[in-house]
């Protein structure tokens, strides 16, 4: 390969190092912990039932502590493929000289704008007549701390299948710790996670692939509809509770155009289950209609509701998302204002 693979992914995991060194700090300490323990899981080859060396663990976060002290004031380097450099926030760019090597690179912004960089194994790319373009990779060669399983950037959807299943686990050994009886523990009763861990996650990663896919895509749509100003607003409000009131709005809106209808349209029971697991923190205080659909369906085996609620919460969410668009980005009081329309905005049962 002519593309220089070991500078390649020394440099990208390089600036995923940076940007883990810049925002660590924003978890709290037990999910810090649990990530870098996962994390030291994914450096050291270690499989999901494999028990991890505690000794080796303590060393290797003690020099990873070390490593982000020195780079937390450091600037990304450039990504260079085949003697060409790019800014390593250019992935259009990036991926243009990389795709026909079969690999993949992403980098955008995620949550109070932490940056997000990850390099992989191309596993399929796909351009759709809708105008959006899809990237599925395999195995990672370089990733940060944080790996969310999906991200969209302007027009081009990347879904991380590797990351997927790495956080099926980390959802599993966090239900584990109770057990309750919760929409999370009845998506995992659906598999067999006692004969072949890894195996199981691989089947569980590639069927709730697609429910990933779905969102992105009505994230996509979501976008088709509030534009640019959308996201200028949710830069502004970055790192603020009204930045995650935006985005779980947007999520909503997101699920009623794509991912729920599909859903209840196949029959993915184990899928809707993983849904409803998920809803948490403020997207589960936005929209407590789903949990009671969600209980009625249980109880009677009957989708239709469902789909009538993602029906409703098309308009329901698409109109407080674009009554947004009216606000001024530089208003000192912007904050206030999104908060404020989006408390009035929870769809309740």
């Amino acid at each position: 390969m002519s593309v220089g693979i070991e500078k390649l992914i020394e440099t990208v995991q390089h600036n995923c190092d940076i940007a883990d060194a810049q925002h660590g700090g924003d978890y709290t300490m037990c999910t810090y912990l649990m990530k870098m323990r996962e994390y030291f899981r994914w450096v050291g080859g270690y499989g999901f039932s494999d028990r991890i060396p505690a000794d080796e663990l303590g060393d290797w976060l003690e020099s990873r502590e070390g490593r982000f002290n020195e780079l937390e004031e450091a600037d990304f380097s450039s990504i260079e493929v085949d003697g060409r450099q790019a800014d390593p926030f250019d992935a259009e760019l990036i991926n243009s000289w990389l795709n026909p090597h079969g690999l993949v690179y992403s980098a955008g912004l995620e949550n109070c704008a932490r940056a997000h960089f990850y390099l992989a194994h191309l596993d399929s790319s796909e351009q759709q007549q809708d105008g959006y373009s899809l990237h599925i990779s395999g195995k990672e060669l370089a990733r940060g701390l944080n790996s969310p399983p999906a991200m969209m950037q302007e027009s081009t959807i990347y879904l991380r299948r590797e990351a997927l299943r790495r956080l099926m686990w980390e959802r599993l050994e966090t239900w584990r710790w109770n057990s309750l009886d919760n929409p999370m523990g009845r998506a995992f009763a659906c598999y067999d996670l006692e004969t072949d861990i890894e195996e199981a996650l691989s089947l569980i990663a590639d069927h709730e692939l697609e429910s990933v896919r779905q969102h992105e895509i009505g994230e996509y749509l979501a976008g088709q509809m509030l534009g640019d100003k959308w996201n200028h607003l949710l830069m502004a409000v970055s790192g603020t509770p009204a930045e995650l009131m935006m985005r779980g709005l947007r999520d909503h809106l997101a699920d009623c155009l794509a991912t729920i209808p599909y859903l209840v349209e196949d029959g993915r029971e184990s899928s809707i289950h993983f849904l409803l697991g998920n809803l948490s923190g403020m997207r589960a205080q936005l929209f407590p209609s789903l949990r009671v659909e969600y209980e009625k369906w249980r109880e009677s085996g009957d989708r239709r509701g469902l789909l009538e609620l993602s029906k409703r919460g098309q308009d329901h969410w698409q109109q407080p998302a674009e009554s947004l668009l009216v606000f001024d980005e530089g208003d000192p009081h912007l904050r206030h204002q999104v908060e404020e329309a989006v408390n009035n905005a929870i769809m309740k049962a």
